[in-house]
Order: C-alpha cells, then structure tokens, then sequence
C-alpha cells in the first residue's frame, strides 16, 4: 500500500517539498534548545508549560475525536460513517505523534523521556499519560493499516480486530480525561483545580476534532474522486454542534461558580483572561484581546451551526468549522494552560511571550504531524479509488 504514497501529482509533491522546508527549519530552530536547553523558551521559574504543551493539550483531543465517528459505526452499525471511519482512524496517528512530539519538546532533552517509562513513579500522571498515548497510537495503527489492508483485498476484517475496536472508545476518553488530571490534580493552581475539567475537555475535543475531519473531508473529497459521503459530513457537523454548545455551557458553569462564590483566588486566572490584572501599578492583560476574541468566535459559530441552513451548507461549513477549532484552540490551547500560572502561589505575577525558538519549533512539530496525515491520506485515497469496487463488489 506504501506504493500510493509514492505516486502523485505535482502539486502533491510541491505540497510535501513545502512540509519538509518547514519540518527543516523546526529542526534547526530545535538544535539551538536542544544544545543551550530551555533558556530559548519564554518559560521561566513562575511559568514552567508554555507553547509546547498548550499545544500539546489542544491535539490530545483532536486525537480523542476519532471515537465518535468510531462509534456510531462500529457500535450501532451507522453505515453511513463507512466511508469516513478509516479517515478518523488516521486522523489519530499523527495527532498523537504529534503530542508526543510537544511533550519531548517541553522536557528539553528528549532522553528525559526515556526515565518516566523505564523508572516509572506510579502515582504521576505524567506516566499514565504517556502510557494511554503510545497505547491509543498503537490501537489506531492496528485498526487502520488491518482494516485499509483488509479492504484493498476486497475481504472482511478478521473478527479478532472489533476486539481493538472496541477497546479503542474507552481508551480515546482516558487520554484526554488523564491530561485534564495533569492539570486537576494540581492544587497550588485554583483555576484548574475542577472537577469539571475533564467533562470540559472531553466536550472542546468532540468538538475541535471532528471540525478538523469535517475540513480534512471536504479536502479529499476536492483533491480526489474519493468521496467520503456527504451524508457523513452533515451528521459529523450535527456532532460538532452538540458538543460546541455543551461546551459553550461548561464554561459558563466555571465562570458562574467562580463569580458567584466570589473566592478571590479562583476569579484571578478569569479576571486576567478577560479583564488583565493590575499589580504594583502594572496592568497584566496579553491574553484578553485573544480571549474576547476565541469565545465572541465560538460563540457565533455555535449559533450558525444551530441553524440547519447554514450547517448543511458544505460552502459555510468549512468556515464555521474552522471558526470552530480557532475557538477552542485559542481557549484550550493557550487561555487553559497560561492562565493557570498567573498568579503564582506566591502572589508574583509573570506573563509569558513565546519566542521565535519555540514559534518555529512548534510549527515545525506541526508539519511532521501534517506530512504523516498527508501520507497515510494518500495511501487511502489509492486504496479507495483502486480497490473500492471490488471490495463493493466483495461486499
């Protein structure tokens, strides 16, 4: 099946000669933190997670997203979602290499990695995270290279895959649930020291990842006479509608209990996201333009998304879509995990500006996980275009 992925158009190979640039210049810009380490960064004593892992927290859910595609159709035999399944499944690799990638970034020196699983402390989240994510990539490889491969033959899957099938639903909720828990569990750190952290970033995923399939579908379906239904893709955009208001509301549930309580150190982290802090005669307030910014967005995509003219409309979607993700990146990817530091347990307050290091690193990192989607993507529109009929046929 690699074949396909050897063969393609000029525009195709212009477009992964542009990923390698990109993936070349994230190199370089690596080499210079991997030698002088983390100094390059904008992270300090008071904020020790930046860029790295706010990107790292946004694409655990877009990998997480792939089960609800998986379950419809796997669990309560909704065929329409046949033809997407497999384009969710290898959705979730390179997601989940990428935030491996963001966690060796974050920890400087890659070799560190190496410790948490080999001398493994059993009550730290960190290594049951890591733990979830190499499982959920290895779940993710299986089932898709087993299936794709099983129906370039024209042939049924073996019944022994339903059993990684099925594993794979509640193993796509641990790993975001698990990541809500680094953060829960710290209770030097009041804004995300919630139960309902968890509930928030299971609902921003189901959002943010099926957006992103719902993009990535109407991509294939333009580059390729591979059409992923669009069928599919209306439902996918009814799935992204629940979640995004389910999400709209959990934040509305903190922002109200954090009020309404009116605990001083609990409505500092909202009061700095919306509003900036003033200390010493200084007012902290980077984050507010992007904040006001990311919720005004999510909030009019949600409603354009409850409108069934506009969410059935395959031309607005991809912009609602991707108004969608923006959104819930600029919430989750950046508000969630910097807020949290301001201010310190011990009152200081020290705002965070990623440098161009961790700019170009982060970009680069994305563009190893873009060439991995690029490439498993290609295999499978060869397999569809080339083996379809005889696996209908088959069928």
């Amino acid at each position: 099946m690699l074949d396909h992925a050897l063969r393609g158009s000029k525009k195709y190979w212009a477009w992964i000669g542009l990923l390698l640039a990109v993936i070349g210049a994230g190199v370089l810009a690596y080499s210079f933190q991997l030698r002088d380490g983390l100094t390059h960064t904008g992270m300090s004593r008071d904020v020790s997670w930046g860029l790295y892992i706010a990107q790292f927290t946004f694409m655990v859910g877009v990998a997480a997203a792939a089960v609800m595609v998986v379950i419809p159709y796997y669990l309560h035999d909704y065929k329409v979602f046949g033809k997407m399944v497999i384009l969710a499944e290898f959705l979730a690799v390179p997601a989940v290499l990428v935030c491996m990638l963001f966690i060796a970034a974050d920890m400087g020196q890659p070799m560190r990695m190496l410790n948490v699983m080999l001398h493994p402390t059993l009550n730290s989240v960190m290594f049951y995270d890591m733990s979830v994510l190499f499982g959920y990539l290895g779940i993710n490889l299986i089932v898709g290279c087993i299936s794709l491969d099983c129906e370039r033959k024209g042939v049924h899957y073996p019944s022994w895959l339903k059993f990684f099938i099925f594993l794979s639903v509640p193993w796509a909720v641990s790993i975001h649930t698990v990541t809500a828990f680094l953060y829960a569990g710290l209770e030097a750190r009041p804004f995300w020291m919630t139960a309902i952290l968890a509930p928030r970033f299971l609902a921003s995923a189901f959002a943010a990842g099926p957006s992103l399939l719902i993009i990535l579908s109407l991509i294939v379906r333009k580059v390729s006479r591979f059409d992923p239904g669009e069928q599919a893709i209306k439902t996918l955009a009814t799935i992204v509608t629940y979640a995004m208001c389910l999400n709209i509301f959990f934040v509305g549930l903190e922002v109200f209990t954090v009020f309404y309580a009116d605990m001083p150190h609990h409505m500092e982290a909202f009061v700095y996201l919306f509003k900036g802090i003033e200390h010493h005669g200084e007012v902290y307030n980077n984050l507010v333009p992007f904040m006001w910014f990311g919720q005004i967005l999510g909030v009019i995509a949600a409603i354009f998304l409850v409108i069934p003219a506009t969410r059935k409309n395959l031309t607005v979607l991809p912009f609602l879509c991707g108004a969608v993700i923006t959104a819930l990146w600029l919430e989750k990817g950046l508000g969630m995990v910097l807020a949290g530091f301001v201010p310190s347990p011990l009152m200081h307050i020290t705002e965070y500006v990623p440098t161009l290091i961790e700019l170009a690193v982060t970009v680069g990192i994305y563009a190893i996980g873009a060439l991995t989607l690029t490439v498993l993507y290609k295999i499978i529109i060869g397999v569809r275009e080339h083996g379809l009929p005889q696996a209908e046929k088959q069928q």
